[in-house]
């Protein structure tokens, strides 16, 4: 695994700012602190108080309503947080994780860089600075089982986004179905290519935007142990049955069925919440649907990949300010901070109590996602997804672009995936 990593950094450096990839210099011993030395520390802190470090590259009107809650909250305890936007943010832990004066000491970034992360050897499990069984008691088991590595929790899951279905109430024409198969009837008989009028877009070979059908038919594009799933029987015929579809939904690149939906060309599209803005600036009377709402010909749901957002934490703060990361945890995984993220921000809480909030329950797109975490799987969070998604996109290309014989092309593009991972290795 050591060499996973040392191979994905190495082509990280080569390539500049590499989104997900980063890795950490060699861990730096620290003197040991004598009892007096501990003494002063600690009367430090008690006079001034802790002031806790969060990096993170995300949204910055979503980090300022954590920030706020948490230290609302933590005022009387004397802890202080502020969340630091860093680009390149495995890069930045990478550089710093083992920096008690330069670095963090807890990181917010989405659970898939978890186990590249891990390996570097950086971060602190949970259960070294809280009971976990106490601080997860509320929160979402999906998004639970998103922040463990090797049957290691290494984050607190605060919020979750998936792929819903989004569709235009002034061009929709009757109920949307429950079924994929009725999906598929609306499209026929609403989709006119020439015209370039379509009833449902999607991004048909992005492997992601695809992963609700491949998941719901059983196949999968990489399990857990690391082992690629592209010729799978299931995956095979979840690329099948997607095929029809794709043939129905213009060229399939993001750019494409975003302008397609917002010019009211298309009908519906299926899409994750980072498209609402748009449509909203586009004055599109907005439905929302669960992909859990559909069902397959196999009597099972659709299930997309889930993405989650959490926090982690370095290992030098965990062992020299546990305490107040404990209480950090802990505020972060609040009800009070879910419902504010819902409120202020439309984001879909990990805390299940937050959803009996009255202001919760008037938020669609919040509730959709929610139940969409019924079916929803989270991505891999191992180092060898990282080769894994130029396989599984060229193999989906080569089928929905290229007309490829699909079981030849899974194949290939199978042991195109085991090659990638054996290089890695």
């Amino acid at each position: 695994m050591k060499k996973i990593v040392s191979s994905i950094l190495c082509g990280c450096m080569a390539a500049g700012l590499a989104a997900g990839c980063g890795e950490a210099p060699g861990e730096q011993q620290r003197a040991s602190l004598d009892e007096g030395a501990v003494s002063e520390t600690e009367k430090g802190q008690e006079s001034e108080g802790i002031h806790l470090k969060i990096w993170h590259d995300g949204d910055e009107a979503i980090m300022s309503t954590m920030e706020k809650d948490v230290n609302e909250m933590l005022e009387e305890e004397g802890i202080r947080v502020s969340f630091e936007k860093k680009t390149a943010l495995t890069d930045q832990l990478k550089l710093y994780g083992t920096d008690e004066v330069n670095g963090p000491d807890m990181y917010f970034y989405a659970h898939d860089s978890l186990g590249m992360l891990a390996e570097m050897g950086i971060l602190a499990p949970i259960s070294d600075v809280s009971d976990t069984a106490a601080l997860n008691g509320e929160l979402n088991k999906m998004t639970l089982e998103a922040v463990e590595y090797k049957d290691t929790q290494y984050m607190v899951p605060v919020y979750f986004e998936t792929l819903l279905f989004l569709y235009n109430k002034g061009l929709w024409e009757g109920e949307v179905p429950d079924s994929t198969d009725e999906l598929y009837a609306y499209m026929e008989a609403h989709t006119d290519t020439d015209a370039g009028t379509y009833g449902v877009v999607n991004q048909h070979s992005t492997a992601y935007n695809v992963a609700p059908f491949i998941n719901g038919f059983g196949g999968f594009i990489m399990d857990k142990e690391g082992n690629p799933g592209l010729n799978q029987a299931q995956t095979i015929e979840a690329v099948t049955y997607n095929q029809k579809f794709a043939a129905l939904q213009a060229d399939g690149d993001y750019n494409t069925v975003t302008t397609l939906f917002n010019e009211g060309k298309a009908a519906a599209i299926i899409g994750g919440p980072w498209l609402v803005s748009g449509i909203k600036d586009a004055g599109i009377d907005l439905g929302i649907k669960s992909l859990s709402d559909f069902t397959l010909p196999n009597g099972k749901a659709l299930a997309p990949f889930s993405g989650v957002q959490g926090v982690g934490v370095l290992k030098q703060s965990a062992e020299s300010k546990g305490d107040a990361v404990e209480k950090v945890l802990k505020a972060l995984a609040s009800e009070k901070v879910g419902v504010d993220l819902v409120v202020n921000n439309n984001c879909a809480s990990a805390n299940e109590k937050v959803y009996e909030n009255s202001d919760v329950a008037a938020n669609e797109m919040v509730l959709n996602i929610k139940k969409t975490a019924d079916t929803a799987r989270p991505m891999p969070n191992i180092p060898q997804m990282s080769v894994m998604w130029g396989p599984a996109e060229a193999f989906l290309a080569a089928v929905n672009k290229s007309n490829a014989d699909i079981s030849a092309a899974a194949e290939e593009f199978q042991q195109e995936a085991v090659t990638a991972i054996s290089d890695i290795q």
